[in-house]
Parts: C-alpha cells; structure tokens; sequence
C-alpha cells in the first residue's frame, strides 16, 4: 500500500463573518445593520475538512473532488496547494460549473447556521472518482450525499455504486453524511431506501446522531429535535446500531455531540472485510463502547464532526480498539472547536498524544445507562 487514505465526496469554500457582537434574535430584524469582522475564507466540506484534518495528524492522505472553473474553484485549489500541492493532486475543475459554497453565521458564538450552494457538488458522481487510486489504499472515506443529489437521486443508485466498486478495489470505505434540510429535496429523499442499497458496501458508518435519527427514526427526532441528547440510552444505542450492521456495515456508530462517541462492532467474521487496517477482531468484534467528551474552549463548532471522523479513521489506520478509537475522535473533534474555522484547530499526532496523556479533563454530560 502507497497510501494511508482518500477523501472524496462534497468540497466547497466557508465564508466566515465573525460576529460575536450579533445576537442571535438580530437576525430576524429586517432591515437591521450589523457591523462585523473581516471575513475568514476556509476550505469546507468532507474532502477539505477531513482531508486536512488527518493530513494535520500525519496520515498519507489524498482528496478526490470536483470544483467549478470560476474565481471560488480556484480560491479553493489556491488555498489547499498553500497547505501540501499533493493535496489538490486529484482535485478536478468541472468545466461550466459554479462552484459551491457555504455562508457560516454563528451569532454569539452560538451553533451555525448554514446557507449553502451545491454548486458542482450537484453533479458529482462515480465518473469523478480514481478507482484505480483505491487499490493502493487503506481507506476511502466519502461524506455528505444529502447535499450531493447526483449521488442520491434514485434512491442512491449512485451512491450503492461507488461503495460497491470502492470494495471490488478492495479498499475499507467509510461513509460520513449530514442533516438533510426536511423543508428541501434532500428531506423527501427516502433514506432508508438509501441506506438498504449502500450500506451492504459501507464498512465503517459513523454519522451523527440527528443525522441517523432524520433517516431511520424520523418520529424520534421530530419528538426530540430540541434536544435529542436527554433522550439517549445505551441500549437505544445499541439498537439503532445493530440497525446499520444488520443493512451490512461492519463498525457502526453515533457522533454525539457534547457527549462523545459511540461505537459498535459486528460479528467477528466480518472483519475480514477490514484487512488493511490491521484492527484486534477480538477487541472490536461485538464491541459497544461509549467514550465521554474533552472539556475545550469552544470558539466555533464549525468542522466538529468531521474533525471527529478524522480523529477515528486516524486510530483505525493505527490499529486501535474501540475505546482508544472513540477516545481519538473525541479528542481531535475538541481541539477543532478552539478555533474560527473548520480546521485549523487540529493539533499533531504528537500534540494531541501529549494532550491525552496530561489528564485531558472530560465534559459532565452522561450517556445514561453506561
């Protein structure tokens, strides 16, 4: 193997105003002016966010994605050639394409919200993807189809196909999403479906918990959407987890948040699937391990989950066991949140180790049940 891991999927450019000084109820006053900070400018989307997190923790790592031939595709090469030129190595500019981007608000430093453009994530699909990168690979990990309709149209035919030829190149592929907007297409989307036809090709599943809730428990995250985290147990958990293996994946799990990580294992036989990652099949084989979240100085969410995603495939590709494997993505999602933008709040390899050795405190929140 050449290369540790790919990241493909949904790319895009952040606009960040800051604004700390805008009260959240500001922004439903017409007509009213608010004076901000100047505008931060960041890559975003799985492809930079994962890509440039494991690149940060020292991982051989490509990204595989499309821009527009406009001036924000190439702000957006621009700015990951500035980071390592082989990061845009595989990077294509769609011609005629608009490219996407996304205006970050986190008034007060509250959570975001989101107003985003497809752009030519719209058209993505198997045709912009190297299969033949994948067989000198570990793992390919691929995030955000509901924002990526090429992909999902068909109740995810797209999507069925590129996990199931990403596994004919034998690779570990790993899918991560994002919520789906219930007011726009990606809410009619029929998930379940989606998920049926991709999952029996998807070896590790980790998304977040609203996301999953959106897609296989609708009543249960209209009931709860105000606050989910109040309303999950373990064995909720464990259920809504061997949900996702039963559909065919091999680790399963739930981003949560302010309250960590949950991870699940299959079977032992099905982790022949996972070769090239040299995991301990006893020590993950019908796992259920739940680990609690770091205390960090949050200055922006932006980036979380998949700094968290990248802190799992990190310890996956060292062969860690499920603790250690939760307890990295928590760590990695709260240094990600010490900072503006999505990414720059990773730390090393070595720096996040020193940072876990040091009696890292954790957040109070509680999984009950655990």
């Amino acid at each position: 193997m050449t290369i540790d891991a790919i990241v493909t999927g949904h790319l895009c450019i952040d606009l960040i105003p800051p604004m700390d000084n805008v009260p959240v109820s500001g922004l439903s006053k017409p007509g009213h002016m608010f004076e901000v900070g100047p505008l931060g400018l960041a890559t975003g989307g799985c492809v930079s966010n994962v890509g440039q997190d494991l690149y940060r923790l020292g991982v051989d790592v490509r990204l595989m994605g499309v821009v527009g031939d406009d001036p924000l595709g190439g702000l957006i090469i621009d700015l990951l050639n500035r980071r390592d030129p082989s990061l845009t190595q595989y990077i294509r500019v769609q011609p005629g394409q608009s490219s996407s981007y996304t205006v970050v608000l986190a008034p007060e430093r509250k959570d975001r919200i989101f107003l985003h453009y497809a752009g030519q994530n719209a058209t993505f699909d198997c045709s912009h993807v190297d299969f033949g990168l994948m067989r000198d690979a570990r793992i390919m990990h691929m995030g955000y189809p509901p924002i990526m309709p090429g992909v999902t149209d068909n109740d995810g035919a797209e999507l069925a196909a590129l996990f199931e030829r990403s596994k004919a190149a034998g690779i570990v592929a790993s899918l991560d999403m994002t919520l789906p907007d219930p007011g726009g297409p990606s809410g009619r989307v029929n998930w379940r479906r989606v998920l049926e036809r991709s999952l029996p090709h998807v070896d590790v599943f980790v998304p977040s918990i609203a996301e999953i809730l959106f897609m296989l428990r609708r009543a249960d995250f209209d009931a709860w959407r105000d606050d989910i985290l109040a309303h999950l147990t373990r064995d909720y958990l464990v259920a809504l987890a061997d949900e996702m293996i039963g559909m065919g994946v091999v680790i399963a799990g739930f981003k949560l948040g302010e309250m960590g990580m949950f991870l699940r294992g299959a079977g032992p036989e099905r982790f022949d699937r996972l070769a090239r990652l040299n995991l301990d099949r006893d020590a993950w084989a019908g796992s259920a391990v739940w680990q609690p979240a770091f205390q960090a100085n949050v200055v922006n969410t932006l980036g979380a989950g998949d700094a968290a995603y990248a802190g799992l495939i990190a310890a996956l590709l060292q062969g860690s066991g499920p603790d250690e494997a939760a307890r990295w993505a928590n760590a990695v999602g709260a240094c990600n949140v010490e900072a503006p933008d999505a990414t720059s709040g990773v730390r090393s390899r070595a720096e996040t180790q020193a940072r876990l050795d040091a009696s890292w405190p954790h957040r109070p929140e509680r999984l009950r049940g655990v």
